[in-house]
């Protein structure tokens, strides 16, 4: 890899529709849109394939998964190809009989599967029933080089912990990329909806921030029910907000998304800056590193952790 000054990133805002084929052919005309803006690295929100299925329990949607490689990495690698762009895209991992995982491969700018990130947290909240469908991940965070850079991806409630965001930036990624599919329940917007978007955007600008690194946050826009196989799931569904963004390390917007539209952002990488924002806030360095092993704890009891007398 040669390490340039800058490049540019792009992420797709998009909505799903029914039909998987209508989706993949929108998200590999969005990803040719991006590199002609100039666009070296695009990333998709997550299961673009599809609505988002989790809305629901059913069993016939397992048959949704695929392996990896397979058909889809497959098409994605021969436009990476085409185009000389790498692209981080979301799939539903088939990885052997009742062994699924909700998985983001990167593929480099000459079609190669450069890494495969499988989600580490997996909700499981109302019409988020994510547990149903995917095993957490086995592989750990890790960063991988491109040709232009080194980057790191994880994948939408993954975008919460801040110990996943530090361990992808410890080994050297310059971005981080979140494809989400995260949004608001109807009945709830009007009294948490504002609050719950801002958190969202707030949490992914603080790892920016205290890792001193850009945050490419991709996602889906508009309602959806699930609406996969002729069938979808009951109630009101989920209207996803979009408001995808790019922050610099410094945990400015400088890319932002509309809660409604379909969009492509792009913006570019300076690696001046990240290295101008580190020695200004120095957070590496002063890491006191002798001092975190209790974070590999579930919790820490006080009346079972005191020092003693």
């Amino acid at each position: 890899m040669t390490s340039a000054r800058t490049y540019t990133v792009a992420l797709v805002q998009m909505r799903m529709g029914p039909d998987p084929e209508a989706n993949f052919t929108v998200a590999l005309d969005r990803i040719r849109e991006a590199a002609r803006g100039g666009a070296q690295i695009v990333c998709l929100p997550e299961l673009f394939r599809t609505q988002y299925f989790c809305q629901r329990e059913e069993l016939a949607l397992f048959d949704l998964a695929e392996p990896i490689p397979g058909p889809s990495t497959e098409r994605l690698s021969a436009l990476a190809r085409e185009l000389r762009v790498s692209i981080v895209a979301s799939l539903f991992e088939r990885r052997a009989p009742g062994l699924y995982h909700n998985t983001a491969v990167t593929l480099n700018a000459h079609g190669e599967l450069a890494s495969v990130y499988r989600k580490m947290h997996i909700p499981d909240d109302p019409l988020y029933y994510e547990k149903y469908y995917f095993t957490p991940g086995d592989l750990g965070f890790r960063a991988v080089d491109l040709e232009v850079g080194r980057v790191g991806t994880l994948v939408c409630w993954d975008q919460w912990y801040p110990e996943g965001a530090r361990l992808t930036a410890l080994q050297g990624a310059e971005v981080l990329f979140y494809p989400t599919a995260i949004g608001w329940h109807p009945a709830e917007k009007e009294e948490f909806g504002t609050a719950q978007y801002e958190a969202w955007q707030t949490i992914q600008r603080s790892h920016a921030i205290a890792n001193g690194l850009y945050v490419v946050a991709a996602n889906r826009v508009g309602m959806e029910q699930g609406d996969i196989l002729g069938n979808r799931a009951e109630g009101a569904g989920l209207e996803f907000w979009g408001g995808s963004f790019i922050a610099d390390p410094f945990g400015r917007m400088i890319a932002k998304a509309s809660h409604d539209k379909e969009e492509i952002l792009v913006a570019t990488v300076d690696l001046r800056l990240i290295e101008e924002t580190r020695r200004n806030w120095p957070f590496l360095r002063d890491r006191r590193i002798d001092a975190y092993a209790p974070i590999t704890r579930r919790f820490l009891d006080p009346t079972q952790d005191r020092e003693p007398q």
